[in-house]
């Protein structure tokens, strides 16, 4: 991958666009398996060029190909390929797997992506929009009541009371009254703030992990417009085509905010 160059279409030299009326380029997507695998050798060219994307995920092309779509009709031979590399994506330290965390958030992101169409009916897609919103706000409450279960009720309110439990779980002893002899961390209430860390902890790193995606995909500006398209060149007519499609600078960041507020 390191002898790929990025290249934006058009730069560094002029190629005629495309006359209105004429069939645009057909494109055929080439993704590699969980293995990963090289643009060079998808492409079966020495000579590739990341056409968009970063150094975690990215399209490349073939060198003669970046500019294909700007005259469609020069080519004869069959649709022109690029090679989705997403090798990076699985890469990394063990840190990667707190990611987990997200999953079920993702489920409620896609379920509002899943709205059926609803068109001339705007407040019914308000209403749907509030109810994946509420989803979500009562995953976060869900999760961390459940570390509140798990830290504050069974670990430091039962099993921290009571000697015989205490006894078996060694770790619990400088909480419990009966091991450490009346220990300053032994009172309730004392036991019931330490444990209480855990689900703050567990909303941090909620919050982290957000901030974390929110810094390198929401938050970054969307691509403007080709200064020599003419007009309505470049919208594709579909949502996922619209540059602004993916920033969501302000509103991830509101819901970063409701999220966290819920948690605590």
């Amino acid at each position: 991958m390191e002898r790929a160059q990025e290249h934006r279409p058009g730069e560094g030299r002029q190629v005629p666009a495309a006359r209105p009326g004429e069939p645009g380029a057909a494109l055929e997507l080439l993704v590699h398996g969980v293995g990963g695998t090289t643009p060079e050798a998808m492409l079966n060219d020495p000579r590739t060029v990341r056409v968009t994307g970063d150094d975690i995920a990215a399209v490349f092309r073939r060198a003669d190909d970046v500019d294909a779509e700007r005259h469609p009709t020069a080519r004869r031979d069959g649709p022109i390929p690029e090679a989705y590399v997403w090798c990076n994506l699985t890469s990394g330290n063990g840190t990667r797997a707190l990611w987990l965390l997200l999953l079920p958030f993702m489920v409620v992101n896609l379920a509002h992506w899943m709205r059926p169409t609803a068109r001339n009916r705007p407040r019914t897609v308000r209403l749907y929009g509030v109810l994946v919103r509420l989803a979500g706000l009562s995953l976060t409450v869900l999760l961390v009541a459940a570390a509140c279960e798990v830290a504050l009720d069974l670990a430091a309110w039962q099993c921290a009371g009571t000697g015989t439990c205490a006894a078996r779980h060694s770790w619990l002893g400088f909480l419990s009254p009966e091991m450490s002899d009346g220990g300053w961390w032994s009172s309730p209430g004392r036991r019931l703030a330490l444990a209480a860390l855990v689900p703050t902890a567990l909303t941090g790193l909620l919050w982290y992990l957000s901030l974390r995606t929110w810094s390198a995909y929401e938050s970054q500006q969307p691509l403007t417009a080709d200064p020599g398209a003419g007009p309505g060149e470049g919208d594709t007519g579909t949502a996922l085509g619209r540059p602004g499609f993916w920033y969501g600078r302000r509103l991830g960041a509101r819901l970063r905010a409701a999220h966290t507020a819920a948690g605590l």
